[in-house]
């Protein structure tokens, strides 16, 4: 099971390299595109780590890749922070094991 990163710029991705999780930098929604078909066609890919600005900027787009199923998409804090995230990533865990945490 892997970790693949999808970031909205390129210090997440270095800095997320580093605890070994490789990943892309998205700056259109053709690369997203790009990086969510690259991730599903990877059966090690479990789960997908997607920067808010990205997700709030394409949400459509990463709203068809959930419902595709593949790999779970959780949402992570851009560079610059964000509260929403810990809410996001509860939300996800509980949807997907079904634990409260």
């Amino acid at each position: 099971m892997r970790f693949f990163l999808i970031s909205d710029n390129s210090d997440a991705m270095n800095g997320l390299r580093l605890a070994g999780i490789e990943g892309t930098v998205a700056r259109s929604e053709a690369d997203l595109r790009n990086a969510l078909e690259m991730a599903a066609q990877q059966p090690d890919i479990a789960v997908l780590l997607v920067t808010e600005k990205i997700a709030e900027t394409y949400t459509a787009t990463l709203d068809s890749a959930r419902a595709a199923g593949g790999p779970l998409l959780i949402t992570v804090p851009s560079t610059g922070g964000g509260a929403a995230g810990k809410d996001r990533l509860t939300r996800y865990i509980r949807e997907a094991i079904g634990v409260k945490i």
